[in-house]
């Protein structure tokens, strides 16, 4: 597996037990409708709303900040992924999409920032 996918994987891990940890309950990992994917699919603790996470990671931000790799196609692509899953799984919980960004290599040296409700794919 070439590098970036591991670091990819690692944050997806380190998101997921972030998310854990603040009451989030996983419904899905890495979840697929064709070419496009859904990295976390999480439900609130209060059971209200199904939240559909992105996760950004890079070694540094000297180039750039992860949340740049959120563009307008990212956003549409999630958004029609997101679509697919509320179908599929006949979801009636509210629906929010965040995105969760993660600069470092370990938990040591990782920053990590969630933005809730980071984007409507519907104004994209």
């Amino acid at each position: 597996m070439a590098r970036h996918n591991d670091l990819g994987r690692w944050g997806e891990d380190f998101a997921a037990d972030y998310l854990q940890d603040k009451g989030y309950i996983i419904r899905d990992r890495d979840w697929h409708f064709g070419k496009r994917d859904i990295d976390i699919v999480a439900l609130t603790d209060d059971a209200a709303t199904v939240v559909f996470v992105e996760v950004k990671t890079r070694t540094g931000d000297e180039l750039s900040d992860p949340i740049d790799a959120v563009n307008r196609q990212k956003v549409r692509h999630l958004g029609i992924a997101a679509n697919n899953y509320i179908k599929q799984f006949e979801v009636v919980e509210q629906v929010r999409f965040d995105v969760i960004t993660i600069v470092g290599t370990n938990k040591q040296n990782a920053r990590l920032e969630h933005i809730e409700d980071a984007f409507n794919p519907l104004l994209a």
